[in-house]
């Protein structure tokens, strides 16, 4: 798979293609559609099959701060599209000055000029354009001026729940990780750098690997989970992650800790990612140390249970 970072990557004697646009954060099972969509119609074209994203999020242009959580950086947006058989992922810088780019100007210079696309693929809810003014509608019209066609897929739905984005960090932000992980198609994954704690775990007989996140990272509500602890190029061990403020020794600062079963070696400085599979429990202030540690013994062979094939 292509990787573009912006429009001025797009080779010379570029052809037709068929596109789908979005911000496309979390690849959740609705996007996994729509993309497959747009795979399987440039198949039947004979083109390559492109998916635009945008970088920073819209939202955060148009609005500044109200970016909501990230369930996935471009990193892994690219590993999860590539996987779904696309040929080119295009990350377009999102500035003011596109932000305040008319719908329909939009479509002439960057779809049609530019990427000179034969099909275009989006959810029926699609809107772009300076005050997304631009739907489904218009890009159907425009496309009989320019000369490709339009599809504007259904909403994925199963048991009454649409999946989007704003559902699933809905469900994150609840610690309900299996009713995301149903949404995504796959366990909802945090990656970061392990970084030194305060030791406490490993005094206790639970030795922790605290997780440095990006700030933006879609973290879930406070509580203890059953995670699959991954790095690249080792096997996938089980681990008990603690995420909180540790309200027993009267923290403060919201940490994401994970004791890796049956595993002591050295992590710190290593690149980790935790895939959640289910909340074993709130986070709980406990009398004492004892109380602590017999909850802890607890919680991992609850963890075993979760997560019976490692």
């Amino acid at each position: 798979m292509q990787r573009w970072r912006g429009l001025d990557q797009i080779p010379g004697g570029w052809g037709r293609c068929v596109l789908t646009v979005g911000s496309f954060d979390g690849v959740h099972r609705g996007h996994q559609a729509l993309i497959r969509r747009a795979v399987e119609t440039a198949a039947e074209r004979g083109v390559p099959s492109v998916v635009m994203t945008f970088d920073p999020h819209p939202a955060e242009v148009v609005r500044p701060g109200s970016h909501p959580a990230k369930l996935t950086d471009l990193r892994r947006r690219a590993e999860l599209v590539e996987a779904l058989g696309v040929d080119v992922f295009c990350v377009v810088p999102f500035t003011p000055e596109l932000s305040r780019m008319p719908a329909d100007e939009f479509v002439h210079e960057v779809l049609v000029d530019r990427l000179h696309v034969a099909a275009v693929v989006v959810g029926r809810n699609f809107t772009f354009g300076s005050r997304a003014a631009g739907n489904v509608g218009l890009l159907r019209e425009l496309g009989q001026r320019f000369g490709f066609v339009t599809e504007g897929a259904d909403l994925l739905s199963d048991d009454g729940v649409t999946y989007s984005s704003t559902y699933t960090r809905a469900c994150i932000d609840a610690g309900d990780v299996a009713a995301a992980a149903t949404a995504l198609g796959r366990p909802h994954r945090l990656e970061g750098v392990v970084v030194r704690g305060d030791g406490r775990g490993r005094d206790l007989g639970f030795p922790t690997a605290n997780m440095s996140l990006p700030e933006s990272a879609a973290v879930p509500a406070d509580g203890v989970y059953a995670c699959w602890f991954v790095r690249d190029g080792h096997p996938t061990m089980r681990a008990a992650v603690s995420v909180g403020t540790n309200p027993t020794f009267s923290g403060k600062e919201r940490r994401v800790e994970a004791y890796v079963l049956d595993f002591d070696d050295d992590l710190y400085g290593q690149t980790v990612a935790l895939d959640f599979v289910a909340r074993l429990r709130g986070m709980v202030k406990f009398d004492g140390v004892e109380a602590l540690v017999e909850q802890m013994h607890r919680d991992v062979a609850d963890a075993r249970v979760q997560l019976p094939d490692a």
